[in-house]
């Protein structure tokens, strides 16, 4: 609830706390939550020195990425260059990375992309029956979501079964749902595509 009067944060440490506090920003809310995890009657960590690296999930990637990325300017620039890609989640995820390189300026910030799971998909599977020039121009094409838990799925059947060579569906269901399809650990096709509302039907999103 960042930003309402309502704002809330629940911690589970040493012992289970509630703080109410103002959090304007998300500065103030991660500042909170740092405050909490150092706390030394409910915290989990003696010190802020014991946190070595930040991962953040990212919606969007665009075409920029195809893997995580540690957050620079030269790479943060570029993460909000595709704010029009994702423009619910995208200024979120922004405005969490750069309270925590305010708050954190020693910790490697990283981002983690919902799409760069779904990179290795082919041309005739991304693309759109377009005009090519509105997909150089407007980024239309089929870019995929819930890559970390396509790729956390993967990874675990893979393991499981023993084997990495295989074929298999992968199926992300929920209020926001999409099925994988993938080939030796990579993506090949998914069901969602520019915006969640191609695909398969969904808890929230018709």
């Amino acid at each position: 609830r960042i930003g309402q009067e309502t704002s809330l944060l629940k911690h589970k440490g040493a012992k289970n706390v509630e703080i109410s506090a103002k959090m304007p920003t998300h500065k103030e809310a991660i500042t909170l939550v740092l405050n909490a995890l150092v706390d030394k009657d409910h915290g989990v960590i003696k010190s802020m020195d014991e946190i070595v690296a930040v991962g953040h999930r990212v919606l969007h990637s665009g075409e920029d990425f195809k893997d995580s990325v540690k957050v620079t300017p030269e790479t943060l620039a570029k993460i909000e260059s595709n704010i029009d890609l994702g423009p619910l989640h995208m200024p979120a995820n922004i405005m969490g990375i750069k309270a925590c390189m305010e708050v954190m300026p020693s910790a490697p910030q990283v981002a983690v992309f919902d799409t760069t799971f779904h990179s290795t998909m082919p041309q005739y599977a991304y693309m759109y029956a377009i005009p090519y020039e509105d997909y150089k121009k407007y980024k239309v094409r089929k870019y995929g979501f819930h890559g970390t838990s396509h790729l956390f799925i993967a990874g675990e059947t893979a393991r499981l079964m023993g084997k990495k060579d295989f074929k298999m569906v992968s199926c992300h269901l929920g209020n926001g749902a999409s099925l994988c399809a993938i080939v030796n650990g990579k993506c090949i096709d998914t069901t969602m595509g520019f915006t969640p509302l191609d695909g398969i039907e969904m808890g929230t999103r018709c």
